[in-house]
């Protein structure tokens, strides 16, 4: 199995979710402008995408999309705590964290990271954002993680765009239930593991 991903990106949290599973993989970093792998591939060749993350399973499958993959991840967890089990409520549920995250909070990140984007739209993009999070505050109530005692693939995801903050200059420290939730999220070995593993700082 291979996880192809960019430094510091949405493809993090599979990494993170990964070593969570206890799963043996080949990690395959992306470089960032010219699309090559580290093993010397075109990368647009193996995901005609052209983003991060694509798991390439043993058989030859390729896997793409953050809601995608992580799901399929969820499922290696002999354990059952990055996601219940595939059909039960409690899976959904996970499923639905996923989706908003992507869509809701990722989406306006992105707005974010592209040199194109007006003030405006910047500025828009930030409200819009933390406006999700204070969703997400007042969701977590006394729950250490989004759907209860266990870290799920939908964390990993949450923790991603959490760390991305400081350097988009949005500032969360209004929202004390996601601020500890973050600092809870960041000292987990899988988290230290995988930023370590991708040349992130601490």
């Amino acid at each position: 199995m291979k996880l192809y991903y960019l430094k510091g990106a949405c493809s993090l949290a599979s990494y993170i979710s990964l070593l969570e599973a206890g799963r043996k993989f080949e990690a395959v970093e992306v470089e960032r402008g010219t699309k090559r792998t580290a093993d010397g591939q075109d990368y647009n060749t193996i995901n005609p995408k052209g983003y991060v993350p694509a798991l390439l399973l043993d058989d030859g499958t390729l896997l793409t999309e953050n809601v995608n993959v992580l799901s399929y991840i969820s499922t290696l967890d002999p354990n059952g705590r990055l996601a219940p089990q595939v059909g039960t409520l409690g899976f959904f549920k996970v499923v639905e964290w996923l989706a908003f995250i992507n869509g809701e909070i990722h989406k306006q990140l992105s707005v974010l990271f592209r040199a194109t984007s007006s003030d405006d739209m910047k500025r828009s993009a930030r409200e819009n954002a933390l406006r999700r999070y204070g969703f997400v505050e007042e969701s977590l109530d006394n729950k250490p993680f989004l759907t209860g005692e266990n870290f799920t693939v939908a964390d990993a995801y949450l923790y991603v765009t959490l760390s991305w903050l400081g350097r988009l200059e949005i500032d969360i420290s209004g929202y004390p239930r996601l601020t500890a939730y973050y600092e809870r999220c960041r000292a987990r070995p899988s988290v230290q593991q995988a930023r370590k593993a991708e040349g992130l700082a601490p």
